[in-house]
């Protein structure tokens, strides 16, 4: 049985790459099955160059996995209607976080025959055994499927408790050469970048977030390390990017992921997630000797009752301490705020403000988003709940057009007012950056011509 995965076009210059998707390619082959990888993403190939190679070449099934953003859906629609024109029509299969929470939804929108809901490497090897076999799918745990013009939704699957039982990613399948091009924070150009995740979930329930398991589960430290060596012997990795949500689940856990990294000589550039409420100055003090250099924090707001109506965790004080000590430490933070939580007024959106021009250390160019009500997020719920959003239809078609526009509005503004105060406020935030980076390029004029710098090369822009 021949398998098409499909790594869609993100539009943008080099994608990062698809650690999901790289995930099911390997547990597909270890079980003999044919994967082949259809890169959309670094050839910029149009919809219609799909159909073609369908109908050049038999498949027996094709797949591909999105988030909920906008822009994915509207690739998602391109690609199922390129897919669904095939002459040779493959079993088309869907997953990720953008269908999983509404799947009846995804399957009459796209024409896909089945979605894989949640966690995909159990459920999509025991469906592609059965459309080898030819045989139903209604007993599949974890899968959707459209019986007639009726959406059936099976029984979840349970979550896959040992983490190290998942092969590594099928790195080879992919174009490598491609994504270790992918820049990351503190990078310098001779580093090659990677992708991976130390663990899967969230301790954490914030009312924004749309991800639909429970608790979180560690991969093991030895795990871990075997494939950053694997990385850097095969593809010359120098900077791993941790993209899981959540790399500092723990004091004891992050310690010991450090400590490894510097018992086993390492010596690689990484970045990750982390809470504020976890870090401390002798946990971030390790992470810098075990080679962090760019830690990502999910802050949200700076009103300590906004936080609290979003379900944070988190205090306005644990931000200030957490940001601090992490600057301190010569690690970078990476500033994750949104405006238009429950409680939001113009005066928290000043606060944020306030906060990200004091403790911007030119790591980054930040702006603020306005908090999305996706799918499976409890914010969604809320928001059917007292109507202002009618379905999954009417978020995807009517409300959510654009990431940095309002897609519900959960203040008192007008949508008017919330967009003119979000325009104040990253107006303030853009000018603050080029304003940090036109006095760098200066003082590298200055040391070009009056201390004579012979190691200059040049005013570039990355």
């Amino acid at each position: 049985m021949k398998i098409l995965l499909i790594s869609y076009d993100n539009d943008m210059y080099v994608n990062v790459f698809p650690v999901g998707l790289g995930y099911i390619a390997a547990v597909l082959r270890k079980a003999g099955f044919e994967v082949v990888i259809y890169n959309q993403d670094m050839h910029h190939y149009p919809e219609e160059h799909l159909t073609r190679y369908l109908d050049e070449n038999r498949f027996d099934m094709v797949g591909m996995g999105i988030i909920g953003g906008y822009y994915q859906y509207g690739k998602l629609l391109k690609i199922s209607a390129a897919i669904n024109k095939s002459k040779r029509r493959p079993f088309y299969v869907l997953g990720g976080h953008g269908p999983s929470p509404e799947p009846g939804y995804f399957l009459r929108k796209t024409g896909a025959d089945a979605i894989v809901i949640g966690e995909g490497e159990e459920t999509i090897l025991e469906l592609a055994r059965a459309v080898a076999a030819k045989k139903p799918v209604s007993t599949i745990r974890g899968l959707a499927y459209m019986d007639g013009h009726k959406a059936v939704v099976n029984e979840r699957r349970p979550l896959i408790k040992d983490l190290d039982s998942i092969p590594f990613p099928s790195y080879d399948l992919f174009p490598m050469e491609f994504y270790r091009m992918y820049r990351s924070p503190h990078c310098v150009p001779r580093d090659f970048v990677a992708t991976m995740i130390s663990g899967r979930g969230c301790p954490f329930r914030c009312a924004f977030c749309y991800r639909m398991d429970d608790g979180f589960r560690p991969r093991s430290t030895e795990g871990i390390v075997e494939e950053i060596k694997l990385l850097k012997s095969k593809y010359g990795i120098t900077y791993i990017s941790f993209t899981d949500e959540l790399l500092i689940s723990s004091v004891k856990r992050t310690t010991e992921l450090c400590e490894a990294f510097i018992r086993e000589g390492l010596n690689i550039k990484w970045e990750c997630n982390g809470r504020l409420n976890y870090v401390n100055p002798k946990m971030l003090q390790l992470m810098k000797r075990g080679g962090c250099v760019f830690i990502n924090y999910g802050i949200e707001a700076l009103d300590n009752d906004v936080l609290r109506k979003m379900n944070k965790c988190l205090t306005v004080d644990q931000i200030v301490k957490g940001i601090e000590a992490t600057l301190k430490e010569g690690i970078s933070p990476g500033f994750n705020i949104i405006f238009g939580n429950v409680g939001d007024t113009k005066q928290t959106l000043g606060k944020a403000v306030n906060f990200l021009l004091k403790y911007d250390d030119g790591s980054q160019l930040r702006t603020i988003r306005p908090v999305t009500p996706y799918p499976g997020s409890p914010l969604y719920y809320h928001s059917l709940k007292t109507g202002l959003i009618k379905d999954c239809a009417d978020f995807y078609e009517n409300k959510h057009v654009n990431s940095d526009l309002l897609s519900v509005n959960f203040t008192k503004l007008s949508d008017k007012e919330f967009h003119q105060a979000l325009c104040d406020a990253n107006s303030r935030l853009i000018r603050n950056y080029f304003k940090n980076k036109t006095k760098i390029s200066l003082e590298e004029a200055k040391r070009l011509y009056q201390d004579l710098n012979v190691n200059f090369r040049g005013f570039r822009q990355s």
